[in-house]
């Protein structure tokens, strides 16, 4: 029995929802030819948090103590992008507990690999 096409697609909402998992604490989406992550660090001090590329993945971390309270805090995810982008051009700002990295899609590098030719 064949699946529906949507069974099969399902997940893969493009280019709105590009990492599916069971958190909520992040958006990223694709546009004008570059990627925006928007992060959820509310309480953290922007010198708590690091953002590092590395090969096609963004690092993000945040270390967060309350001493008087005698808590704390972690934060650790890898983004892995499909696409090239421009190491120079990426940027970051924290405001309001909310960390956005823009990262620009190098456009002489959107389409990689090697042509196939289809003979018929």
């Amino acid at each position: 029995m064949l699946e529906p096409a949507n069974a099969w697609t399902q997940g893969l909402d493009f280019p709105s929802r590009l990492f599916e998992s069971g958190s909520t604490d992040y958006e990223l989406y694709e546009e004008d030819g570059e990627f925006v992550l928007s992060v959820e660090l509310p309480g953290f001090d922007p010198s708590e948090i690091t953002a590092s590329w590395n090969d096609g993945v963004l690092n993000v971390a945040g270390e967060h103590e309350d001493e008087s309270r005698g808590t704390r805090r972690t934060y650790h995810r890898r983004f892995r992008f499909p696409k090239a982008i421009d190491e120079d051009g990426i940027e970051a700002t924290y405001r309001n507990g909310i960390l956005s990295v823009r990262l620009p899609v190098t456009v002489e590098n959107a389409v990689s690999g090697t042509e196939i030719e289809i003979e018929s």
